[in-house]
């Protein structure tokens, strides 16, 4: 063992011991684990309970240790030493004893190794040495050091699984002790321990409304892996996941975990459609789910497939267009299931219909025909959607016929259409399969169904003479109309191409073409006018609500002046400015602002926008240009698949309350609260000076102190040494003067300038403290000082004063500089 080390640790000599950090690592790497030994030696006798002298020699060799092995990369060489020291503290008490809030000196100990050890969760050797005694601390009932397991358990889980799954038990019952960081470990070892979770999954789900959020995205991310992996496992807990779908934060994830359940075991969601159906309409977006879970109960029985089909059909005709394709999926599944529901023309209803909407009129008339006239389903539905069309005379119907049946066979050979006699799946398709065979029928159908309009309409006209009155007004033939009809107002069809060929035909490309154009036209011209009007009726329909909301947000969260996003390498930020509107004498920010980085945009904006319509007696409207301004925002800070703007800003009404606590947890950082507070009388945000214009004069007074009293300065620059010196502090003017001494009257020494400031920060305090942090640095260009109050409320009116002396003396700068120039 080095020299220095046998004397400090032999002699326990505290003088000495501060001299190991001159010492190179290189010097002392091989003998740290024979140090580690002694110091088990040490901490393991009898009085060492008792001994402030050994315990404070413990600590700094153990920094002094740790410190070389991170350095040396040397953890390998000394784990068994060290995890052997780490493991010793476990057969001492490690938990504070009544009112004393300080750890043990056991406890402090295992703190200090367990970062060092924990850190090389990817190093296989130390982590199957470390893991066994770290769950073991986890069930020793001290609080912070059970939290600070946990964290490096977390990446231990990443890293290592497998060496976790064995103590899953442990992990488990540490979470239902309250211990909800390890949450996060579940989801890693649940593949390999699926049953002893199982054996918790009620206790785990019950614990939901007692989580913070990201605790929460933890769970949900088991419950998830659960749906996938066992779906039966979940059925009994069916009614508590549905009773947290009112929190919208977990509303997508839950919908998506009992759309897995409902899969294989769909009677336990049968008693809870009405309240899916209730989320659905509250929240289109989640349609998609809602859906897929009546579709899976359907198939029970045809009682349940006829009750489900009412409500999908109900949505067909209703919903936007992006939740067809999965309304339609379900619909087709449940008809090919139970063809008696339709009368067996099902396949005839999807190929005569060009429109959702179409469809879904069809439909539900077929529904409530075979509920009423189930005996006359034959009558009711013909065989052929072209059988028989009014008008024209028998010529005419019989050449048309012979079109229609040339143009079916040519589209068929090429689009490969599916025949009609195939026998309809019993099962519900793989969701591959149902893809490609609904996007290519349907996409097949609505063109074949457009283009035999045409040619049906010009057939009749050119041999009859006649206009169309004689048609039948049906679903089909509107739809037709419309869209043949708005291509012809918008474009003049050349005399070459309006003349019937070949005995009144048309070129059936030529159809196909036209159509598609006006409808892809009137598709985009449509979606851009509903985007634009939503947002319109959103702000206008919840106008009481924002008001309400607004009235109350703004005095605890301020609106930006002004904002500006910037990208950096963890994606786009929001740089925000804050300013005092009164602007008095003596204001802290007349010339310049209070600035602020978020990366927290999307929130921001919404907030911006609530409170830009909160002061509007009319709903606001795509075209208003403070409107304008804010959406140019979000499109900055745009992700490729993210909601444009006045589809996000329709989402919610109102942000939730824990988006709101988050920014003002944010704004208390930076200390946004020392400089600003909310005025009623003014109705806004006002800076310190402004606010308290009593203390603003008594502060610009020459020589009269905004604070004075005693703090403690740290003397060393070593955290783990804790020397504090007691001096006497005065804030008056640009500067913070201090003495020699406790009294003010001794000499003084360098004051600390205040417009030289750059920043006042809190010091972070240890995991094992409590209560709220009592030192602050202070950073200039050339020193830091550090200093600590006798309590928590002294520190926060230090802190308050010397931020609000710092920004006046900026402020101060910022003036004279205006009027030199």
């Amino acid at each position: 063992m080095h020299q220095l080390f046998s004397q400090v640790l032999g002699q326990r000599d505290l003088s000495r011991a501060g001299d190991l950090f001159s010492l190179e690592d290189a010097e002392i790497e091989a003998c740290l684990s024979q140090a580690l030994d002694q110091i088990k030696a040490i901490s393991c006798s009898q009085d060492y309970l008792t001994n402030d002298n050994d315990q404070a020699v413990v600590e700094i060799c153990i920094t002094r240790i740790t410190t070389a092995i991170r350095e040396t990369g040397s953890i390998e060489q000394h784990s068994t030493a060290l995890v052997g020291l780490w493991e010793s503290c476990l057969e001492h008490n490690l938990t504070p004893q009544g009112e004393n809030t300080e750890d043990t000196p056991h406890a402090k100990i295992a703190s200090d190794i367990t970062s060092c050890i924990l850190q090389n969760y990817s190093s296989p050797s130390v982590m199957v040495l470390a893991v066994p005694v770290a769950v073991r601390f986890l069930q020793r009932g001290n609080r912070e050091l059970s939290r600070n397991m946990s964290s490096y358990l977390s990446l231990a889980a990443i890293a290592k699984a497998d060496l976790l799954a064995e103590h899953t038990e442990a992990i488990t019952l540490s979470v239902l002790e309250g211990n909800h960081m390890l949450l996060r470990v579940l989801p890693s070892v649940y593949p390999r321990q699926p049953d002893t979770i199982h054996c918790h999954l009620g206790n785990l789900t019950a614990m939901m409304s007692q989580l913070e959020s990201p605790e929460q995205q933890h769970l949900i991310r088991l419950i998830q892996i659960v749906a996938e992996q066992h779906p039966l496992m979940l059925s009994p807990q069916v009614p508590a996941l549905v009773s947290y779908l009112g929190d919208q934060s977990l509303t997508e994830a839950l919908l998506g975990a009992l759309v897995d359940v409902s899969q294989a075991s769909p009677s336990s969601l049968v008693s809870f459609l009405p309240t899916l159906r209730i989320v659905g309409q509250q929240c289109p977006a989640h349609l998609g789910h809602v859906a897929k879970i009546h579709g899976a109960v359907g198939i029970l029985s045809e009682t349940h497939a006829h009750s489900s089909l009412v409500y999908l059909v109900s949505c067909l005709g209703s919903m936007e267009h992006s939740f067809h394709h999965t309304l339609l999926l379900e619909i087709r599944a449940l008809t090919d299931r139970y063809p008696s529901l339709l009368g067996g023309c099902g396949k005839d209803i999807y190929r005569m219909s060009n429109s959702f909407t179409a469809i879904a009129r069809l439909l539900g008339r077929r529904l409530e025909e075979s509920t009423v006239m189930h005996c006359r389903v034959d009558e009711a539905c013909p065989s052929s959607p072209c059988a028989s069309l009014p008008g024209g005379g028998r010529g005419s119907e019989q050449r048309l016929q012979l079109k229609i049946q040339a143009f079916e066979e040519k589209m068929g050979e090429e689009g490969g259409e599916v025949g009609e006699d195939s026998p309809a799946p019993q099962r519900r398709y793989s969701l591959s399969q149902a893809v490609r065979e609904e996007r290519r029928e349907m996409r097949f159908n609505r063109s074949k169904s457009l283009a035999l309009h045409a040619v049906r309409s010009r057939s009749i006209n050119s041999d009859t003479g006649e206009d169309g009155e004689g048609l039948e007004p049906s679903p089909d033939n509107i739809f037709s109309n419309t869209l043949v009809n708005s291509h012809s107002d918008n474009q003049e069809v050349p005399p070459a191409e309006s003349e019937p060929t070949c005995g009144g035909s048309m070129p059936i490309a030529a159809a196909l073409t036209d159509v598609k154009e006006a409808e892809k036209g009137q598709s985009t011209e449509k979606e851009e006018q509903e985007d634009a009007d939503r947002l319109c009726v959103h702000l206008r329909d919840n106008m009481e609500t924002i008001r309400d909301f607004c009235r109350d947000m703004v005095q605890q969260i301020p609106i930006p002046e002004q904002c500006v996003l910037e990208d950096s390498n963890r994606g786009c930020v929001a740089k925000l400015s804050f300013s005092c509107p009164l602007k008095g004498h003596y204001c802290l920010y007349a010339k310049s602002c209070f600035n602020l980085t978020s990366r927290q945009p999307h929130l921001w904006i919404h907030i911006m926008l609530l409170h830009l319509q909160s002061k509007s007696s009319v709903a606001l409207s795509s075209r208003d240009e403070g409107v304008q301004r804010l959406a140019s925002l979000w499109e900055k800070t745009q992700i490729k698949g993210a909601h444009s703007f006045p589809m996000a800003m329709t989402q919610h009404t109102t942000p939730h309350r824990k988006e709101l606590d988050s920014l003002q947890i944010q704004l208390e950082e930076v200390r946004f609260f020392d400089l600003f507070g909310y005025s009623e009388e003014e109705g806004g945000w006002l800076c310190f000076m402004c606010n308290n214009p009593e203390k603003a004069t008594v502060v610009n007074q020459e020589g009269q102190p905004l604070i004075e009293g005693k703090l403690k300065e740290k003397q060393v620059r070593w955290k783990f040494i804790k020397r504090w010196k007691t001096r006497y502090f005065t804030l008056a003017g640009n500067q913070l003067l201090f003495r020699r001494g406790k009294s003010k009257d001794e000499l003084d020494d360098m004051p600390i300038e205040l417009s030289k400031v750059q920043s006042v920060k809190v010091v972070a305090k240890k995991r094992r403290d409590r209560g709220l942090p009592r030192a602050f640095e202070i950073f200039t260009d050339s020193k830091t000082y550090v200093l600590k109050a006798h309590d928590e409320k002294h520190a926060e009116e230090w802190l308050q004063c010397i931020n609000v002396a710092v920004a006046q003396a900026r402020e101060r700068e910022n003036r004279e500089a205006t009027t030199y120039l």
